[in-house]
Parts: C-alpha cells; sequence; structure tokens
C-alpha cells in the first residue's frame, strides 16, 4: 500500500489491496472537482482527506469497481456515478446514477465510453493540468511497461478485443488533449501520457 499523496496539482493518488483479485489498485480524489475515483479507502483512513475540500462524488470507471464506494458514499454523504452499462452488473448494490459517453460529471471532467471489454467499460477525461485520461480495466501500467490484461481475462477472441481497444485508444489519441494517464491497475505516468500511449498503440500494428 502506498499513502495518499498528490500526484498534479490537485490530483493525489493512493494504492490499497484489493482482496477479491489479490492486487494492488490504485484511486484518486480530483479535488478540485470534488471526486474521487474509483476509491478504496486509503491506509491512513478517511483522516486522509482532512483539510482537504470535502468530497462530493465517486466516480466509477466500470462496475466492476465498486470497490469501497458505499464507505465514501456513507462517509461524506457523496453521490456514486456509475456508466449507464454498468446497473446490470451492480445489480442494485449501490445507490448510483448513471452517466453516458460525453457527460461532464464535474467541471472539467468528462465521461467516456470504451466498450469494447465490457459494455461498461468507461475512461474518464480531466482537463487539468495539461489534461489526463483515467483508465478502468482497458490499459494498465506495471513497472514502465504499458499493457492489456492476460487473454484468459479478455473473453472468447482476446486478438479481437485487443484490436478494438486500440482503436479505441487511437480516438483518444485524435479528439482528446492529455500529457498524463492514469490508471486503475498500475502507476500513473506523470507527464509524457500521450506520447507513451501513442508508441503503444504503434507497437500493437508492428508484426
Amino acid at each position: 500500500m502506498a499513502p495518499m499523496h498528490e500526484i498534479l496539482p490537485g490530483v493525489h493518488h493512493w494504492t490499497a489491496m484489493r482482496e477479491s483479485i489479490g492486487a494492488l489498485v490504485s484511486s484518486y480524489y480530483v479535488e478540485a472537482a470534488g471526486i474521487l475515483i474509483d476509491p478504496m479507502l486509503p491506509q491512513e483512513g478517511l483522516d486522509a482527506f482532512a483539510g482537504l475540500q470535502r468530497p462530493q462524488q465517486v466516480v466509477l470507471t466500470s462496475g466492476l469497481h465498486a470497490r469501497d464506494a458505499g464507505a465514501f458514499a456513507d462517509a461524506f454523504g457523496c453521490v456514486i456515478r456509475a456508466p449507464r452499462e454498468a446497473a446490470s452488473r451492480l445489480q442494485g448494490r449501490l445507490d448510483m446514477q448513471p452517466y453516458s459517453h460525453g457527460d461532464e460529471l464535474a467541471p472539467a471532467v468528462t465521461g467516456l465510453e470504451i466498450g469494447r471489454l465490457a459494455p461498461d467499460e468507461y475512461a474518464l477525461h480531466l482537463q487539468i493540468a495539461g489534461g489526463a485520461i483515467v483508465f478502468a480495466d482497458a490499459l494498465n501500467h506495471y513497472g514502465d511497461t504499458l499493457g492489456f490484461f492476460p487473454d484468459y481475462l479478455l473473453g472468447d477472441d482476446p486478438a479481437a478485443v485487443k484490436r478494438a481497444l486500440t482503436r479505441a485508444f487511437e480516438g483518444l489519441l485524435a479528439e482528446r488533449e492529455f500529457d498524463h494517464l492514469l490508471f486503475a491497475h498500475g502507476d500513473p505516468i506523470v507527464g509524457g501520457g500521450k506520447a507513451a500511449l501513442r508508441a503503444f498503440v504503434k507497437q500493437q500494428g508492428e508484426p
């Protein structure tokens, strides 16, 4: 686990163990927008937010990332937002408000449908500090490597899923301004994120 720390002006990151998958996962708090992204409780507990603007919303990038959303909603009175397509996956386990592609969830925060991997696979575009893309499960970053999850997690035709995700990344590169990449799984890339994603997309097209 890593304690909460500021990685960009007003953007806080921390990691916590997700027992259901046996791995550390990343969470974020975008203070100016008042949004917690895919949050788990940090090692400092709710005291980590003392002195910061009170969180207003929990935003899930996927229905798979409910994590500790309910605990944050109870503690801060947050609204929980999740992709519209996540409703069937969540099956009423959370009192959530749906969002769709292109919705502005808070000032400078836009929901982006990725799909391909699952109907409720989304990303977020943060128009702050040069811009950032927040990924759910479409892409991870461990060590110095961007990557897909293993084939056995990508359905019956992993190659087709990877091609479709790569096309989605091409759309992000063409349509969105960003310099940072934030991940639910893995360490954020602060600075040079667009170049890193472009290199990854190019690599997918190489034999």
